[in-house]
């Protein structure tokens, strides 16, 4: 983590009406929920679920990507890579295994008829929420190691959502009630640091310059 010094080195150069932003952000963060996406291969779908991430405070994204590896796409993101904490995997398995270590139940989202209704979810425990394509949905890996399954209620034709949709819908539902809630959902100190250092490093073109400059005052 970086210094207490360079961390206030760093923020002297912000505007006030820009470190003022960062901080109120970051009270609203949060990694009770992370969202995993699944070998989504357009480009747009994975974008704009990383955007719902950011406008609803969800500070940590899993993108796995078995089938193809690709960049996300920049411009449809609109700049919310830079606010969210990205994490990339090659193995639905191994992402399973490592958010299970971090203390996170897999909560796989599909329309089955046993999964527990969106409004009717226990947000509880820390909760990592698996989403897959709208054609295919998620791999057997993920529904079978999932701990619980949930889906948005639907009463038209449709059974299924694109997925930047289904993302937007469940977020903006979980946060909700999590921010009304008792359950400790905030960032820690230590994680706040942590994610404003990296807010702070990706604000300046010309960070590398400033790291010399702190280091040889």
């Amino acid at each position: 983590m970086a210094s207490k010094e360079f961390l206030a080195f760093l923020e002297n150069l912000l505007t006030p009406e820009r470190k003022a932003l960062f901080d109120k952000v970051l009270q609203q963060r949060t990694n009770h929920l992370t969202v995993v996406t699944e070998d989504v291969y357009q480009l747009h779908n994975t974008s704009a679920v990383i955007r719902s991430c950011d406008v609803f405070g969800v500070q940590k994204v899993h993108v796995i990507e078995e089938q193809k590896i690709k960049k996300i796409d920049r411009e449809i993101a609109m700049g919310a890579q830079k606010w969210v904490t990205l994490s990339r995997h090659d193995n639905s398995l191994k992402c399973i295994k490592q958010l299970r270590e971090e203390g996170y139940q897999i909560v796989a989202t599909s329309p089955n008829g046993e999964a527990i209704e969106l409004t009717n979810f226990d947000i509880t425990k820390p909760s990592a929420l698996f989403l897959g394509t709208e054609k295919d949905g998620l791999s057997q890996e993920v529904l079978k190691n999932a701990d619980a399954c949930i889906k948005i209620p639907m009463v038209g034709f449709t059974e299924s959502l694109n997925i930047s949709v289904s993302a937007a819908i469940i977020l903006q539902d979980l946060t909700s009630r999590l921010r009304k809630s008792k359950i400790s959902w905030e960032l820690s100190d230590y994680d706040k640091n942590e994610v404003k250092f990296e807010w702070l490093r990706k604000s300046f073109k010309n960070f590398d310059y400033l790291v010399k400059k702190f280091e040889n005052n």
